[in-house]
């Protein structure tokens, strides 16, 4: 008997996904961002206290890669411009691009990386609300840093607020800095890259990637190290409940979909006894036609007779 081959489970769910059904998905998940980032701003004083507290917990590790990574940025004008462009900019450019490849180019595992990256942007949104925090560039002088998105505003489209565009300062959350998306999403691109790159240059712009955007929210003083590990947890939990929140999308989407019972006789075949119905032309056994042909005469038996009748009288 020939072999069937079966179809890959995995693409099953991805015949059904179309990219006018994805990008209001995507495009609802970053406004849920923008919004989250907006609306949960926190008091001035608590985001204060908690950069302060985690510039406490860094000192009592001996980790203090913040400082000279931002005097570096302050001092040489040539690293940093371009690195705050980057942070003003490839947060927003790479991920989407990176996405649009995974769903064109590997589309058999596009929507696990999706799930991934959405789940874990949704954790980040919790921790915005639950933890404001101020960003090293917002503390008093006295901290020690600069803040290097002031310094080259001049530079760049940025104000001397935030990385926001010139006078849209106010509209973004200046302390949602606790855990580090930038070094998340830069993270998930990597990990794309890495896995279904293909090149070994794609291998080392993914590796590349997570960790120069790590050195430039530290010496742009954007974000502390704790931010950047912060970001990485999120990652890796969202990356273990991916799986879950997929299975979840999909318990509801068959529930939704499920067709209606069928109500029986509704299909208008005929029913020979208590819900059990035959087609049409289709006979019992000794059944006989319900209407025989009588312009065929008395004599002439019907020619519907069920199997097993007794033959006619001659």
């Amino acid at each position: 008997m020939p072999q069937t081959e079966t179809p890959d489970t995995e693409e099953a769910p991805r015949s059904r996904l179309r990219w006018w059904t994805e990008l209001p998905l995507i495009l609802l998940v970053y406004g849920c961002y923008s919004a989250g980032r907006l609306l949960a701003r926190g008091d001035v004083t608590s985001a204060v206290d908690h950069g302060l507290a985690i510039l406490r917990v860094e000192k009592a590790l001996h980790l203090n890669a913040e400082h000279p990574l931002n005097r570096l940025f302050t001092r040489e004008t040539w690293l940093g411009v371009p690195a705050d462009f980057w942070y003003a900019s490839l947060h927003y450019l790479v991920t989407p691009a990176i996405l649009v490849w995974m769903f064109r180019a590997r589309a058999r595992h596009y929507r696990a990386a999706r799930t991934w990256l959405m789940t874990s942007t949704f954790m980040g949104l919790i921790g915005f609300t639950l933890l404001p925090t101020c960003p090293p560039r917002l503390l008093s002088a006295g901290h020690g840093f600069v803040d290097t998105m002031a310094q080259y505003s001049s530079y760049g489209w940025w104000g001397a607020q935030a990385s926001a565009p010139r006078g849209m300062g106010g509209m973004t959350n200046q302390y949602a800095a606790m855990p580090s998306l930038h070094v998340g999403w830069a993270l998930w691109c990597g990990v794309m890259l890495w896995r279904y790159g293909g090149s070994r240059l794609t291998k080392i712009v993914g590796v590349a990637y997570p960790l120069l955007t790590a050195l430039v929210i530290m010496g742009s003083a954007n974000h502390y190290l704790l931010d950047a590990v912060a970001g990485v947890a999120v990652m890796g939990a969202g990356f273990l409940l991916a799986p879950r929140v997929t299975r979840a999308a999909d318990l509801v989407r068959s529930r939704l979909s499920r067709p209606a019972p069928a109500v029986p006789g509704a299909t208008g075949s005929p029913i020979v006894s208590a819900g059990c119905q035959t087609s049409a032309g289709e006979r019992i056994p000794r059944q006989r036609a319900s209407s025989p042909d009588l312009a065929a005469g008395p004599d002439v038996s019907p020619t519907n007779t069920g199997e097993g009748a007794p033959a006619p009288a001659r």
